[in-house]
């Protein structure tokens, strides 16, 4: 859990918008599509979950794979996820019903306990249990256990707080944890697990030597590994071993760099001054926090190595990665050989001898038919259950009004993560039942927050767009009780839009353009929230939710199909030039070029199986081939199609480009755009801005 920001210059104005929009919408509550990493031809595409899920704890039991990450101060806490093959994951259970150790966890007397709660767990199983051990701000840190995943779960405190914490059960008998931020400690635990062994406790990695925080610590081959994160200056992960658990250790870099080609978008280094607060602009090709960082190694079946590591993905929050590992000298290294510390985006899955149909641990639609809440929901912070239900109005969430100064401190808040890389959020709500001071709506639950609610007023029903920010309102009335409302989220461009409806098909925007950020404050990405609090300091009526729609634009790893079959032309994004079959070699050209006008710039698509295709040229009828190192020059035509030097694994970017990956060096396909003389195959990944030369455009040729 890092504290850092680059200050930049700010942003100072956002366009004012008041339109109507219509969208094509599913019918309430009905199961859509959602983010599923798996590509369904033998590859996935990072990030595993695109909704937050940050520092990541996993264990293998057997042929099983389970995964536990922070919740902070959302309630229930600690998810537990069960895989079978390190892409597909299910929902299992929470392991924390609630937190509630005073009034700060129940938004009481001014008090709220935002960003603090349950972080940084360490996951283990040990002789037939389950453990998870994680810190509770202010409140030591604290243990559950289970001999079944599912549940149900044992909570312990412990009498220590042990920052960003690991625990080895070493096969010496004895139970290490190690934790800290730059200066690592390690101890051993007692048979209780509850405390450290007196006299055990010391430093194991002294202060400014490299290493950073997040730790998760392996016994590997009699040797001890500790994968670690630094972020001073910006997010790396290196890797700690020693023959012996106190040391002492070397440190290496393990991953670095990685970022996917994102950059850092909207900041808020002080949570402390506002509103207004002193946004931070995005920074071209600044990538801060952003490169993978704070995971850990786990063998599969087959013998791979495998990582999975968290990036801090702007707005939408922290998301999960997963990486091929190779080893190389006894080290363990995110990536492939020649290609280390980077992650490709797309790869073929782990081989875990088991293979699952491309799923999503959460169901994120709603139709409140059920007399339990899902899964993907999660209260704002611990609920007052008596008043709210599922029951008192079937297929209905009744959310009963509980007094409140602001949203901020509005309980009972029903959230779920949002979604990237678009997500659109729709709820249909009657409010027929409110009272005087009452207001209920759709939030994005943020600092600062946004959101469009529902007040009564003496000629109806008053809709308000509010956005903290600005202290901004705009404001409509309607007639009728039954209302839509509605958050559009672009997490690429960090905006979002509200609208309404009286018919649930038009859609009426009010308010203007909301900057989503990235903030420590809350120490999550942005949630969509469902609300109903009383401003006039009293209990007050209640409001029927009926559904709760997600709707994703881009919601697989490939946003458009590969075009197995079909001749395309490639752009590079730096600077529009066109690959050709210049005399052999595959050369970047201008588009006004003579070559970039016939079948020198048209290659075929053949399908290589797991997303993988060779490029085959129309001017000659050979296969775009790679030789040598990938370097300069050596990226030719040729009559062959080699299994790896003609191959390369279709990478989509999310945006409508691609990257391609050689799999003889495991770089990519590159237009050098101040050279503008002849591709390569060594660019070790991409720059936020995609225009460095290694990302292209395609387009079909008639």
């Amino acid at each position: 859990m890092f504290k850092t920001f680059l200050l930049v210059s700010l942003f100072l104005a956002t366009q004012p918008v008041l339109a109507q929009t219509a969208r094509k919408k599913t019918s309430p509550g009905t199961a859509t599509s959602t983010w599923t990493a798996d590509n369904g031809n033998g590859t996935f595409t990072n990030p595993i979950f695109y909704d937050e899920f940050s520092d990541p704890d996993m264990i293998r039991v057997g042929d099983d794979y389970y995964l536990t990450g922070t919740t902070m101060h959302a309630m229930p806490g600690l998810p537990v996820l069960h895989s079978k093959d390190l892409v597909n994951w299910e929902f299992l259970s929470y392991a924390a019903d609630k937190l509630d150790f005073g009034p700060e966890f129940r938004l009481e007397g001014g008090k709220d306990f935002y960003g603090q709660g349950i972080w940084a767990p360490s996951f283990r199983y040990h002789k037939g249990k389950f453990y998870i051990f994680t810190n509770v701000n202010r409140y030591n840190t604290h243990l559950y256990t289970a001999t079944n995943p599912r549940g149900p779960w044992t909570h312990t405190k412990m009498n220590k707080a042990f920052h960003d914490l690991s625990v080895l059960f070493d096969d010496n008998g004895k139970t290490y944890v190690v934790w800290g931020y730059d200066e690592l400690r390690l101890a051993e635990l007692n048979d209780e697990l509850t405390d450290i062994k007196p006299g055990t406790e010391k430093v194991i990695v002294p202060k400014g030597s490299g290493a950073g925080e997040g730790c998760h610590f392996y016994k590997i081959n009699g040797k001890y590994y500790i994968t670690n994160t630094n972020y001073d200056p910006l997010c790396y992960q290196v890797c700690l071993r020693s023959d012996r658990p106190e040391g002492p250790y070397e440190i290496n870099v393990m991953s670095a760099e990685e970022s996917l080609g994102i950059g850092t978008g909207w900041r808020l280094p002080d949570t402390r001054k506002g509103p207004p607060y002193n946004l931070v602009a995005p920074v071209e090709n600044y990538v801060g926090c952003i490169p993978m960082h704070q995971g850990g190694i786990v063998q599969i079946q087959s013998g791979e190595w495998w990582g999975w590591s968290m990036m801090d993905h702007n707005s939408v929050g922290r998301i999960l990665c997963l990486s091929p590992v190779t080893w190389e000298n006894d080290w363990p290294y995110f990536g492939l050989p020649g290609n280390l510390t980077r992650t490709p985006r797309t790869w073929v899955k782990p081989n875990t001898g088991f293979s699952s149909a491309p799923a999503a641990p959460y169901r994120r639609s709603d139709d409140f038919s059920a007399t339990k809440l899902q899964p993907v929901w999660q209260w704002n912070p611990v609920p007052v259950d008596n008043k709210w239900s599922l029951t008192s109005r079937k297929g209905y969430l009744r959310l009963n009004s509980l007094p409140a100064k602001d949203f901020w401190f509005a309980r009972n808040s029903l959230t779920q993560r949002c979604v990237g890389p678009e997500s659109v959020v729709t709820t249909e709500v009657d409010v027929k039942g409110l009272k005087e001071g009452d207001l209920a709506g759709l939030a994005l639950l943020n600092l600062p927050y946004a959101w469009i609610g529902i007040s009564k007023n003496g000629k109806g029903y008053e809709i308000t767009q509010f956005d903290q920010q600005n202290n901004r309102t705009a404001k409509a009335t309607v007639g009728s009780s039954k209302i839509w409302l509605r958050a559009d989220c672009n997490f690429d461009t960090e905006i979002a839009t509200f609208s309404y409806s009286t018919d649930g098909k038009n859609f009426s925007q009010l308010g203007q353009e909301y900057i989503m950020v990235f903030q420590l404050r809350t120490f999550q990405g942005v949630r969509s929230a469902l609300f109903n609090y009383n401003t006039t300091g009293v209990e007050g009526g209640y409001a029927d939710f009926n559904s709760f729609q997600v709707d994703e634009p881009r919601s697989k790893g490939l946003t458009k199909p590969i075009p197995y079959g079909k001749t395309i032309t490639l752009s590079s994004l730096a600077d529009s030039a066109i690959l050709v079959n210049w005399k052999g070699f595959v050369r970047p050209v201008d588009v006004n070029s003579p070559f970039a006008k016939g079948n020198a710039a048209h290659f075929k698509v053949i399908d290589k199986g797991k997303g993988r295709i060779a490029l085959q040229s129309l001017a000659d009828g050979k296969y775009v081939t790679v030789q040598g190192l990938g370097g300069m020059a050596e990226v030719r035509t040729e009559s062959e199609a080699d299994a790896k030097a003609s191959v390369f694994q279709w990478q989509d970017m999310l945006r409508g480009d691609l990257m391609l990956m050689s799999l003889k060096t495991h770089r990519y396909l590159f237009a050098d755009p101040n050279a503008k003389s002849l591709t390569s195959a060594d660019a070790p990944g991409t720059r936020p801005d995609r225009k460095d030369g290694a990302c292209f455009s395609w387009q079909l040729v008639n």
